[in-house]
């Protein structure tokens, strides 16, 4: 019966892409990641792995099993959560990365009832966007964070979605020329100078000879597109709640729905406390139910 060491061996190599990859991953000899790979395809009676290129690549059958694997691992995760929530003992500190693609009111609603759960932890708020947040997460920086959905995540994250998206849209100051005449087309913005996320450790955009100014927080942004320095995609709650003096542009398309999702890391399983904060999260960010 495989183990779940040998199932996330399974699972690191087939997102590694290599066996090198993976052993330095998970810090072991690509020998031992070879030799467990071999013994679950001999314990499972099937090849998991084509070896014939340069690179490892899944068969079919290794496909197959991979979706079965990652089940097994996350049954496991819900597993050590919910018994680190009957523990005892708790986390002195609980850091929570957020983006503001998150309205912090979901947080603020459970603040208080956290206090009251554990009055002695100490609770640390860092913002951060995309690439940023997940690193705060990856590195063990901050234990649990709230970003909006990426396309892929490190090895050994976890995600969940939160049940209720937010709204993002492209704004300009009242006070912009073009704000008071009205743009009706993606190509009168072209005109305009643009304000565009950019975080630290993601790509940075290329040369715009001016055109494009960015920065690594939405709310840096909101401060330059309400100065009239050019137009930016916001998040509505934070133009709702600081953005005086800024107009949507009704462009087709926009606003656009954005998921945002709780991440942490697997190799950093939640205490009870951080476990306690994302279930009452959760709960508080799903809409009630008609009646």
């Amino acid at each position: 019966m495989p183990n779940l060491e040998t199932l996330q061996v399974f699972a690191t190599a087939a997102s590694c892409g290599s066996f090198s990859a993976t052993a330095r991953r998970l810090g072991k000899s690509q020998s031992t990641i070879s030799a467990c790979i071999a013994n679950l395809e001999i314990d499972l009676g099937v090849t998991l792995f084509d070896r014939q290129s340069k690179f490892p690549t899944l068969t079919r059958a290794g496909r197959h099993l991979l979706a079965q694997a990652e089940q097994v691992l996350m049954a496991n995760d819900r597993l050590l959560r919910t018994a680190a929530g009957l523990q005892a003992g708790h986390e002195p500190r609980l850091s929570i990365a957020m983006s503001d693609t998150w309205q912090p009111d979901r947080l603020e609603a459970v603040e208080q009832h956290f206090a009251r759960q554990y009055p002695e932890i100490e609770l640390e708020c860092l913002i951060a966007e995309c690439e940023d947040l997940i690193r705060l997460v990856d590195s063990g920086r901050a234990h649990l964070g709230f970003v909006e959905r990426q396309a892929a995540y490190p090895v050994g994250m976890v995600s969940q979605p939160l049940p209720t998206p937010n709204e993002m849209a492209l704004y300009l100051a009242q006070s912009h020329p073009l704000a008071q005449s009205g743009i009706q087309s993606s190509a009168q913005l072209a005109t305009i100078r643009a304000l565009r996320l950019s975080t630290i450790h993601g790509d940075r955009p290329g040369p715009s000879g001016g055109h494009c100014w960015s920065a690594p927080s939405y709310l840096m942004l909101l401060e330059m597109t309400q100065a009239g320095l050019g137009w930016a995609e916001l998040p509505c709650w934070l133009v709702r709640r600081y953005g005086a003096g800024l107009v949507p542009l009704p462009l087709p398309g926009w606003p656009r729905q954005v998921t945002v999702e709780a991440i942490w890391s697997r190799e950093r399983p939640l205490g009870p406390a951080g476990t306690w904060l994302l279930s009452a999260i959760l709960q508080a960010a799903t809409p009630a139910s008609p009646e």
